[in-house]
């Protein structure tokens, strides 16, 4: 039998490199990346929820850092992130505590239409260069419908009719008759009334100084906040009344209709109003997330509902104006 000589050197270099790339597939397959839409299809402008998740184990106590890609306020030039939430850390199986799960939602929207592709979210680990990516995503964005076969018709000019003032006077004259008799009335009210309390002092009237629309605003938020409404599963109840709070301060600070408002208009309003981006975007998250609880049925996570309630005062203090008020005399 003819015996086989073995190249010592080489065949320990290949039995390194071959359990390196073992190593390597096996703890690749530890880790997976996914991305959802709760929704493939949108009219143009409205808002769909993207899930980004990562599954990994750690195993033998080895310690796994999970490297997110920077997601900025666009996608792609057609496809705006409106909001996201934080990472969110969980063990999805109490009888595998080495199985994670991190995950964060994205609020998205399009006002293009057409359909755009969302490319791959790349995931990295801080021990290893590979890359972790998840699956393209396909987002139709649709129009409104334009019935084209209608022809647009032509504004018709006003219709000219001759009116002199003497046909006013002749259907107003009751008008007139009624309206002079209350002047003349109303002017000696005046008069008598006027000698009447001539030699009278005048009353002090001491003015209560307006409460601040901030210090309303908070006091509203601490009541809000110990009824523990989204803690008992009224979430619409909760979220309708943080926004009101937030919409009413707004009305109060900056005089602007927002409880008359839609979420859009409420944040095109701002673009006249001088406040830092950080406030504007806190704001956003706030009705945003109200939305799709009141008209969506969304069901938020619970650190999105602490969110909320932490991002109206972040707010209301971030916005506030310390007034000061003097007393009349």
């Amino acid at each position: 039998m003819k015996k086989i000589k073995i190249n010592t050197p080489v065949f320990y270099l290949t039995l390194f490199v071959l359990t390196a790339i073992t190593y390597n597939l096996s703890y690749a397959q530890q880790i997976t990346a996914t991305a959802i839409l709760d929704s493939n299809s949108i009219l143009i402008g409205q808002q769909v929820k993207l899930k980004l998740s990562v599954e990994y184990r750690v195993d033998n106590g080895k310690q796994i850092k999970i490297i997110w890609p920077e997601i900025k306020d666009t996608i792609i030039k057609e496809v705006e992130v409106i909001s996201q939430t934080k990472i969110d850390t969980i063990i999805p199986d109490k009888n595998d505590p080495f199985k994670f799960i991190q995950s964060k939602t994205l609020y998205i929207t399009s006002f293009d239409s057409g359909y755009w592709a969302v490319p791959p979210f790349i995931f990295k680990t801080e021990s290893d260069s590979t890359a972790i990516s998840t699956e393209a995503l396909l987002l139709q964005v649709i129009t409104v419908a334009v019935d084209t076969t209608i022809a647009i018709k032509a504004i018709k000019p006003p219709y000219e009719e001759n009116f002199t003032f003497i046909d006013w006077l002749k259907d107003n004259w009751l008008i007139l008759a009624i309206t002079a008799g209350s002047a003349i009335l109303l002017f000696l009210l005046i008069y008598f009334t006027r000698k009447h309390y001539k030699n009278k002092p005048v009353p002090l009237v001491i003015e209560k100084p307006a409460i601040p629309a901030h210090i309303i605003a908070l006091g509203k938020l601490e009541q809000l906040k110990t009824e523990m409404l989204w803690q008992n599963g009224k979430l619409k109840q909760y979220h309708s009344q943080l926004t009101d709070i937030v919409r009413e301060y707004i009305e109060n600070r900056f005089h602007l209709p927002a409880l008359e408002q839609t979420t859009d208009e409420i944040i095109f309003s701002f673009r006249s109003v001088a406040i830092d981006t950080e406030s504007l975007t806190k704001l956003k998250q706030i009705l945003v997330i109200a939305d799709l609880v009141k008209f969506a049925k969304e069901i938020p996570l619970s650190n999105e509902n602490e969110l909320s309630m932490a991002n109206s005062y972040d707010f209301v203090n971030g916005t506030k104006r310390e007034e000061t008020i003097e007393k009349k005399a």
